[in-house]
């Protein structure tokens, strides 16, 4: 026989067991329901050869199917650089898939072995390019043409934009003779509409055939805005190869009766620093008993739009050279939809007092994405090959200054 406490007890776990079993179902389905009722907040829809596809990947459970169009049109099965169907959607999973992975800590420590990487003064002196870009060249290199058409459809308010093709592109890897172009669009000045097509392998004479539709712009505003194409050569092992850029204001393209075809040539990229990157506060300290370099990522603030939303997912990525070689290489943890980031992280580095010198120490501020390839927002270097004289500054004082932290704010420049 049982007591009636015992039962009692027995009875109210039961009951307490029970009722919270039903609750977390109940949770799970109504999560489940509003996942599959939600609509996604896109800004603007992605066509490719006439299929209809969003930017962003909706489904990793949906089917997909995998063709692959050549420059004629014609679908065949496999290959790289494959168009990714959604039987589901009728559309595509996405115009770029991710070619870097998320971001994650990493905490190597400073290497004896200097290894082969690129130094900032390499990537910022054409001498030290790895490949011949039209950045440094003169003016008479030819760059070839974009062409691409613009239409307005007035029921919906909304901007149409096709990149078409594009003839003539130069030569950006030596190895194959050949690029891997791609193309990235901004609707200026706001730059609130940031999209960009798929790579095509090795060709110089790029189909493209994408068409972006920008929703919620009046008609009386076209006038006011620039479309700015830069045409990109992708790079696995490096950044990606700048060849270069179109812009057309929309103040003498009219599409009110139709769809305006344009071709325009390929210029060679403005560098100017004219819009912002934000800024980037650090501070370095240096202990030289122990020789080593404390390093810490205070914050950001003033950092671009670089996502659909209007914010950006940014990090900090921290490169340590001596002379031309990469010794070190950390990374902050990611910053959720901010334009105004507090890191707040600190890295340590073993570096002695007779190599400080020809130390260099590059922070870039990089805005994560799930789909697409990170895309760098702006870069800071500090030391040796200092591109500014408030970064030479900021070091001179680290070095003047053992075992205090000196804590600066300063401009990103671009990448």
């Amino acid at each position: 026989d049982v007591s009636p406490v015992v039962a009692g007890l027995i009875g109210a776990t039961v009951l307490v067991v029970s009722v919270s079993v039903t609750v977390f179902v109940w949770t799970c389905c109504h999560q489940q329901a509003e996942k599959k009722h939600k609509t996604p907040p896109y800004k603007f829809i992605h066509m490719l050869k006439g299929i209809s596809i969003y930017p962003e990947t909706l489904s990793n459970k949906k089917k997909i199917n995998r063709i692959r169009r050549d420059k004629n049109g014609t679908a065949r099965e496999g290959g790289r650089g494959n168009l990714l169907v959604d039987a589901a959607e009728s559309g595509l999973v996405g115009p770029d898939k991710a070619l870097d992975g998320p971001p994650h800590v990493d905490q190597l420590p400073i290497k004896v072995d200097y290894g082969d990487e690129l130094s900032p003064d390499q990537s910022l002196t054409p001498g030290g390019s790895k490949t011949s870009s039209p950045s440094s060249p003169g003016d008479d290199v030819m760059l070839g043409d974009l062409t691409f058409s613009v239409d307005y459809n007035f029921p919906k308010k909304a901007l149409v934009v096709t990149i078409q093709e594009a003839h003539g592109l130069p030569v950006m890897d030596e190895h194959t003779q050949s690029s891997d172009p791609y193309i990235k669009m901004t609707i200026l000045p706001d730059k609130r509409h940031r999209v960009k097509t798929r790579v095509l392998r090795k060709t110089l004479e790029p189909v493209f055939d994408e068409t972006f539709t920008f929703y919620g712009i009046p008609y009386s505003q076209l006038q006011d805005l620039v479309l700015h194409f830069l045409v990109l050569s992708f790079d696995r092992f490096s950044r990606d190869d700048v060849i270069g850029e179109v812009m057309v204001p929309l103040a003498g393209v009219d599409p009110s009766t139709g769809k305006v075809q344009l071709t325009r040539e390929i210029l060679k990229r403005n560098i100017q620093k004219c819009i912002s990157r934000g800024e980037l506060q650090v501070s370095l300290s240096y202990q030289p008993v122990a020789q080593r370099m404390t390093v810490v990522v205070l914050k950001a603030r003033h950092l671009p739009k670089m996502d659909i939303t209007g914010l950006s997912d940014p990090y900090v990525k921290v490169n340590v050279y001596y002379g031309r070689k990469r010794i070190a290489k950390k990374k902050t943890h990611v910053k959720k939809c901010t334009l105004n980031p507090i890191f707040n992280e600190s890295f340590i580095y073993d570096i002695p007092v007779d190599l400080l010198p020809d130390i260099s120490i590059e922070f870039l501020v990089i805005d994560f994405d799930r789909t697409t390839k990170n895309e760098v927002v702006g870069r800071l270097i500090l030391g040796a090959h200092s591109g500014s004289a408030a970064g030479a500054e900021h070091w001179r004082q680290v070095c003047d200054s053992p075992r205090k932290s000196v804590a600066k704010w300063h401009s990103l420049s671009e990448y």
